[in-house]
């Protein structure tokens, strides 16, 4: 499938900088199953849902992963930036890295120099493999919860290039870019579905009868990777690390049977949650990794309704949301935010899917 056939415009004054406050404040466009739209707010969400309904979220908690730090080699050194998208293991992550050509196999590299709160030589790594695309495999010599301290002191909050790129992470991104529920430490980009969740919302869904479960994915870098490929075949999606419990699976799997909707809020519990089904669409316990990569003619087993943001242009999101309500419903209702001045990406708009016949 050619991406070019994902592709909008989109004026850049329609991506946020900061979110809507608050938070459940936020607009959101919904799409019914015939294509008809209907312009809501997220506090209407418990209006929309039934009693019986159940919500899934992905409770990742963002850690400071983006790193600065020095590269030793011999008598030189160079400076470098690391994004880290992916946890190996008690001490081993992959990365991008920026400048990639100043690395090799073998250079350490000490991070949170210029950090007043982590000295140089607290956060020390070694690159164990140079690949493609500028990606690396960091060794550091921490492990376990003392390298998440050390990455808290020395690392900063990785936002979305298409913010960064216009201001510099602050205070309040600490707290806009978690979600209040957030608990599993892991991921690098957050759930941004859920940023619009308030202690409000979550009491009126609970007093609606809407159940709440959580599952794991914690989101990697390569979210915010461009595809450079013509054609939807030549993209690779980057893997990431997921745990669906058995108590969830079992759950969701009684609702149901019961008749109930199961609702994915942001498209990485979806994702997931098609990671943990069978072709029937009965759920399991998972935990692992998973790269799946979905669009137009995929079949949903698992959810009946998605709560997403709005995303960028020929964006495997795009793609994703796309295959789940129907192409030209999907391109008509971005038509039709874009010219109501809804607000993209992260810190922007939500909107609430019906999956189309079909999907």
């Amino acid at each position: 499938m050619r991406v070019d056939e994902f592709d909008f415009d989109l004026p850049e004054s329609a991506i946020a900088l900061r979110p809507a406050s608050p938070r459940d404040g936020a607009r959101m466009l919904e799409v019914l199953p015939d294509g008809v739209l209907e312009d809501r707010h997220v506090g209407d969400l418990p209006d929309l849902l039934s009693p019986g309904d159940a919500m899934v979220f992905n409770d990742t908690r963002v850690v400071h992963a983006r790193l600065f730090g020095l590269r030793r080699r011999d008598d030189t050194a160079a400076r470098i930036e690391a994004t880290l998208h992916r946890r190996l293991d008690d001490h081993r992550w992959c990365a991008f890295a920026r400048p990639a050509k100043r690395l090799r196999a073998g250079d350490a590299v000490a991070f949170g120099d210029d950090n007043s709160v982590c000295m140089a030589g607290h956060l020390n790594a070694r690159v164990e493999h140079v690949g493609e695309g500028g990606e690396v495999t960091l060794a550091f010599e921490l492990s376990g919860p003392f390298l998440d301290d050390a990455m808290q002191a020395a690392g900063v909050m990785p936002l979305p290039p298409y913010i960064a790129s216009k201001r510099p992470a602050d205070s309040r991104d600490e707290t806009d870019y978690q979600t209040v529920y957030a608990d599993a430490p892991g991921a690098v980009a957050a759930p941004t579905a859920g940023l619009h969740f308030t202690p409000r919302l979550l009491d009126a869904l609970d007093a609606r009868g809407i159940s709440r479960h959580f599952v794991t994915l914690h989101v990697g870098a390569g979210t915010f990777l461009p595809v450079k490929s013509e054609d939807t075949s030549g993209h690779r999606m980057h893997a990431e690390n997921g745990t669906v419990s058995a108590s969830v699976a079992d759950a969701l799997n009684a609702v149901r049977a019961r008749g109930g909707r199961i609702v994915a809020v942001g498209t990485t519990s979806l994702r997931l949650l098609e990671s943990a089904a069978d072709p029937d669409g009965t759920l399991h316990a998972f935990d692992g990794a998973t790269d799946i990569f979905i669009t137009p003619g995929y079949r949903f087993r698992t959810a009946d309704l998605l709560m997403t943001n709005f995303h960028l242009p020929r964006s495997t999101l795009f793609m994703l949301v796309s295959a789940f309500g129907g192409t030209q419903a999907m391109k008509r209702a971005y038509a039709h935010a874009i010219a109501e001045g809804y607000r993209f990406y992260s810190y922007g708009d939500a909107s609430l899917l019906h999956r189309a016949e079909g999907s």
